[in-house]
């Protein structure tokens, strides 16, 4: 990230339009790819990062959560929110948007959408730790919920990792049709199955995407076979789970950021003191990641923000490289930074809109 400070207070807008035209572009597997490249080097820059884990308003209905993050140079957060019944309302279940800001000054440099970038960088994430943690020569990934995420978790995994066979599951069947359709040309094999056990049988990775806020047990310790790996993503806040908890005792368990998976991941159903590595630690080659063929791997992943951080620089470098995005006003330009109310009254009077008698802006 650059260390030179900005020289005007214009922010880089990306709305969803420009971004879905940007991912055009770019293509949806190039930029898996290139945001996977820039987890990999946040990662190994780990120390550096200022962390916390999100903050998060529960509801009945869903979850609302802010994810802030930053470096010496650069800060960002993402709002992202996750509403299991909104596809009932004809609104997405997950919808985002992330701001990367200049240390030095606080002046925000981009404003971006994050729904198409949150499932681009969910799946590079759920690459890059597959990429550490499973087998070399798997093949065949069952792919269990088949809703928004689903297609750019396929992708990732054919293009990062070499996977040719797809076993899905969804309880929807039409969720399942969707993603067939979706997937159709681009050379993955896929089988519909009529179960998650069925889904499971084979396969060398297994990916669980359910979205229900609840305390679910999509598999179990009597699916798992010797070395699989199992990615799991649905997972992601207090009170829903995907894993039974005997598989996590089995299993060895990684993680992002181990004070925030414990609350929210599928680790919650264990003791505080339950062994965890975070990823960051098996990519620097502090700790060994699968050490063995028949080894049982879990990548409890519940989404950092340091994977939005990476997405971000990503997609503001995109974004540049390709002349897209607006110029907006997002802070008012001040000719004397110490008069706020003179700009405010001048700009008002441009607009016709100054009240003297009043005293008020209308």
């Amino acid at each position: 990230m650059s260390a030179t400070a900005p020289t005007s207070t214009s922010t880089l807008y990306l709305s969803a339009p420009a971004m879905a035209e940007l991912i055009g572009r770019k293509g949806v597997g190039h930029c898996i790819a290139g945001i996977a490249d820039c987890i990999r080097e946040d990662f190994l820059r780990w120390p550096q990062f200022e962390k916390s884990a999100r903050v998060a308003s529960h509801s009945p209905d869903g979850v609302i959560e802010l994810m802030p993050i930053a470096d010496a140079a650069t800060y960002t957060f993402k709002y992202v929110n996750g509403h299991p019944r909104n596809t009932q309302r004809g609104l997405p279940t997950v919808m985002a948007f992330g701001v990367l800001a200049d240390v030095a000054t606080g002046v925000p440099l981009l404003l971006s959408e994050l729904t198409y970038t949150t499932a681009l960088r969910t799946a590079a994430m759920s690459a890059v730790a597959a990429s550490a943690l499973a087998r070399p020569d798997s093949r065949v990934m069952a792919l269990i919920g088949n809703g928004a995420q689903s297609e750019f978790q396929a992708l990732a995994f054919q293009r990062l990792l070499g996977i040719t066979t797809l076993r899905l599951f969804d309880t929807d069947p039409s969720a399942m049709a969707k993603l067939v359709a979706n997937l159709d040309g681009t050379g993955l094999q896929l089988t519909a199955c009529a179960s998650a056990a069925e889904a499971v049988r084979g396969a060398d990775i297994v990916t669980t995407l359910t979205a229900d806020k609840t305390r679910a047990t999509i598999v179990t310790p009597a699916m798992v076979e010797p070395g699989m790996h199992l990615n799991a993503v649905g997972g992601d806040c207090p009170g829903k789970t995907e894993l039974h908890a005997d598989l996590l005792r089995q299993a060895s368990v990684f993680v992002e950021y181990a004070p925030q998976t414990r609350l929210e991941g599928d680790i919650q159903q264990l003791p505080a003191g339950f062994a965890v590595t975070e990823l960051w630690q098996v990519l620097a080659g502090h700790e060994p990641g699968r050490t063995h063929a028949a080894q049982v791997t879990v990548f409890d992943s519940v989404g950092f923000a340091l994977e939005d951080f990476s997405a971000l620089r990503y997609m503001r470098d995109a974004a540049v490289e390709l002349g897209m995005g607006e110029r907006m006003a997002l802070i008012p330009p001040l000719a004397d930074p110490k008069n706020l109310f003179g700009a405010l009254r001048q700009s008002a009077a441009t607009a016709s809109q100054w009240a003297p008698a009043s005293g008020v802006v209308a």
